[in-house]
């Protein structure tokens, strides 16, 4: 009896020390942010928009992120339900994600995004305005 009540108390004693540590391995999503590598775009059909994810703690890009959200409206110019298709595009960068979309129109258009990075447990989402120009 004595061993099994020892090896009761030694187990829960793991069981909290290992709930604790994992308990304090997640970031917030708020220590990541999206940024544009450039902030004007070349409308067209074929536009290339690169972002960079990075974590906001020591400034690294953060590579293999699974961007799973992506939206691109006109929302900067009044113009929320002007939307467009966007489709992601190798990179060959770390941290750098790009895509391909139509920018139609000149002026600003708000970039959404939503990714999960590997050892996180909620969504990183953020959002960029990027300026198509002729």
């Amino acid at each position: 009896m004595k061993i099994t009540r020892n090896f009761a108390r030694g187990s829960l004693a793991a069981i909290a020390i290992l709930s604790a540590s994992s308990t304090f391995s997640y970031a917030s999503p708020q220590y990541y942010e999206f940024q544009l590598v450039s902030a004007e775009v070349k409308q067209g059909p074929d536009a290339e928009v690169s972002v960079r994810l990075v974590d906001k703690r020591n400034g690294q890009p953060v590579s293999d992120a699974v961007i799973f959200t992506t939206l691109m409206d006109m929302a900067p110019e009044g113009m929320e339900t002007m939307t467009t298709p966007v489709e992601e595009l190798p990179s060959g960068q770390a941290g750098i994600y790009k895509f391909k979309t139509n920018l139609g129109m000149e002026g600003g258009w708000r970039f959404q995004l939503g990714a999960k990075v590997q050892g996180e447990g909620d969504t990183v989402t953020g959002e960029v305005v990027v300026k198509a120009t002729p």
